[in-house]
């Protein structure tokens, strides 16, 4: 009963996690009795902080209601995120740094002469090798998400991201860069997987684009501060082929660890997703995460109880699907829903962001931007994806996941073409490409290369509300409980798939067919748009039973449920509910109990079947 003693309760239960029993009308016994004696208050308590005084009694809520605040959950979670885009910017801020080309160098780099760094294929491959290794990571965090929890898969992915950093920080040559690379890329896999199922779990319905699509700023977030940091490292030594120090180069990537520490402790405070602990038989530790999250510390609020009794009937439909694969998520009931999460991310990457985000130093060097003031203004990019995002956050659940990438295809598909044109008219072939870089293939000046520079800050300024955050929001929304975890995971392994082949593909493709790379990604938008508008489903505004039940909608398509055009957002009838009007709930969208309901009734009675 003392607060050492919940610290070590803490400990043992992280280590022998035992499954809570469902009591009987889901009763709060445990949370009558002192809290640092249950489980339940291990999940609602730091392990630092203790009281004498019983949940129920409504004690000092301070340091719990702040561990049980979903802004503060999802703000410590999307870290993760930022991880993500620490690794973006701090290999894109170094490809036109003469430390990291003189260091790395496979070319030409004569007296006086600038160092060409990696060949173009190799520094592809440098490139994919974070990407291949989410793609592990991604399928790997599925299975591991499943067994320890989405909180300790999140953990777990922290540990690995220290020790690639490590590595790729005491890199001796590029073998030993890419090992790192590929390490840090397991981390972000998890990461990338693990994180929205965590936030869209704990979320509550009306703001869960919300929260989910904070993974995206934290991204966008990681990219600017370590983008930042890399030109400010820059200054060590001298931009040149004789003055330069591999110090610029090896401070940026050994401080990208301290946000995984950061990550890995804070996480330890916060609760684990209700929907997983509900799945393992702990339901009074899920009532009582239910309660802090949504409910404000009261178990009794009346939403807490709808949710409750939706993830029940959820978990007793699932029972009788307890053992589940990959191989699940291709059966003919769930295949639909899972090419679908698989597009949202294919098409994220196939939109052409993360080619401006790797290759940006690059497409302004074409410009004209080289050294220094090529970095400056490469960063402004990264400062419109950060500010950008933020509508996102603010109106993803009212505007739609629908609309929101309808439109982002549109304008991302036009400032790519424009682009196209604007090289293909006004561009100057340059043999070898610009300081011997040949990915620098093209050479723009005067109108045309600020016309190429504002269309790819249009282009930014077009996936940041939209596929941007909405990529990492729609998935996890897609799947049924019981394949969520795998779900997301292959969805997202196909993200770092199509990201391995961009990395590897996109530098020999602006060295040979130069221009056409644009026309390509214009192209792949346009699709994108037509996929979405008749293949894709609105889900904002629904609880995570509710879209389930949309999809098995029994006056639906077979194996379709509700066609993706006839469905629509109900956020403002789920913000009535959360308020505690639980009959504005009713009259939004069927509930998963209803749908099961008119299954029995339509099914034949036992005897005909027999017969």
């Amino acid at each position: 009963r003392s607060c050492g003693g919940c610290a070590l309760a803490l400990v043992y239960k992280a280590l022998l996690p035992t499954p809570t029993p469902l009591t009987p009308e889901g009763s709060l016994v445990s949370l009558r009795r002192h809290p640092c004696s249950t489980s339940a208050a291990l999940l609602l308590k730091p392990p630092w902080y203790c009281t004498q005084e019983p949940f129920a009694s409504g004690y000092d809520p301070g340091l719990t209601m702040l561990i049980g605040n979903i802004y503060v959950i999802a703000a410590v979670a999307v870290v993760g995120g930022g991880l993500f885009g620490f690794d973006i910017s701090s290999l894109s801020a170094q490809l036109g740094e003469q430390s990291y080309k003189c260091y790395f160098n496979q070319g030409g780099n004569g007296p006086g002469e600038p160092c060409s760094g990696p060949l173009d294929t190799v520094q592809g491959g440098i490139t994919a090798a974070m990407a291949a290794g989410s793609w592990v990571g991604a399928l790997v965090s599925g299975p591991l998400s499943d067994r320890l929890g989405r909180k300790y898969s999140i953990m777990v992915g922290c540990i690995i991201w220290v020790i690639g950093s490590a590595i790729i920080c005491a890199s001796q040559s590029i073998a030993m860069l890419v090992v790192g690379r590929v390490i840090n890329g397991i981390c972000v896999g998890i990461e990338s997987a693990q994180v929205p199922v965590y936030i869209a779990e704990i979320s509550p319905p009306s703001k869960r684009g919300r929260f989910i699509g904070m993974q995206q700023w934290a991204i966008t977030w990681g990219i600017l501060i370590m983008y930042y940091i890399s030109y400010g490292c820059s200054f060590i030594g001298e931009q040149t082929p004789t003055g330069w120090q591999e110090a610029s180069w090896r401070v940026p990537w050994g401080l990208q660890m301290i946000p995984a520490f950061f990550l890995f402790f804070m996480m330890m405070l916060l609760p684990e997703s209700p929907r997983w602990l509900a799945r393992k038989d702990r339901w009074e530790d899920c009532r009582a995460v239910l309660a802090l999250v949504h409910g404000r510390g009261d178990p009794n609020h009346p939403f807490v109880a709808f949710e409750l009794q939706d993830i029940k009937d959820m978990c007793e439909f699932e029972r009788r699907h307890s053992n589940v694969t990959y191989l699940d998520l291709f059966k003919p009931e769930m295949i639909h829903r899972t090419f679908i999460a698989l597009f949202t991310q294919i098409w994220s990457q196939l939109t052409g962001m993360n080619v401006m985000m790797y290759y940006v130093t690059n497409v302004f060097s074409m410009a004209g931007y080289t050294g220094n003031a090529g970095l400056l203004a490469s960063s402004i990019s990264y400062i419109v994806n950060v500010i950008m995002t933020i509508p996102a956050l603010l109106w993803v659940d009212r505007w739609g996941r629908r609309p929101t990438l309808l439109v982002g295809s549109v304008l991302m598909a036009t400032w790519m073409f424009a682009n196209a044109g604007i090289l293909a008219v006004n561009g100057e072939i340059v043999e070898g490409g610009i300081e011997n870089v040949a990915a620098q293939s093209m050479r723009v000046t005067g109108a045309a290369a600020k016309g190429l520079i504002g269309c790819t800050y249009l282009f930014v300024a077009s996936f940041a509300p939209t596929w941007g955050p909405v990529s990492w929001i729609y998935p996890p929304e897609l799947f049924p409980l019981r394949l969520r975890g795998k779900g997301v995971a292959l969805s997202t392994s196909g993200n770092w798939a199509f990201n391995t082949a961009l990395g590897y593909f996109v530098p020999p493709a602006l060295a040979n067919i130069k221009w056409r790379t644009y026309i390509l990604f214009g192209i792949f938008n346009a699709i994108a748009f037509v996929h979405v508008l008749f293949v894709f489903p609105e889900t904002a505004g629904k609880t995570l039973e509710e879209t389930e039940a949309m999809f098995e909608d029994p006056n639906g398509m077979k194996y379709i449920g509700t066609p993706a055009w006839k469905t629509r957002v109900v956020t403002n009838l789920t913000n009535r509910a959360e308020h505690g009007d639980v009959e504005a709930k009713h009259h939004a969208e069927p509930r998963l109990s209803d749908a099961h309901e008119r299954e029995e009734k339509a099914a034949p009675p036992a005897a005909t079947v027999a017969a």
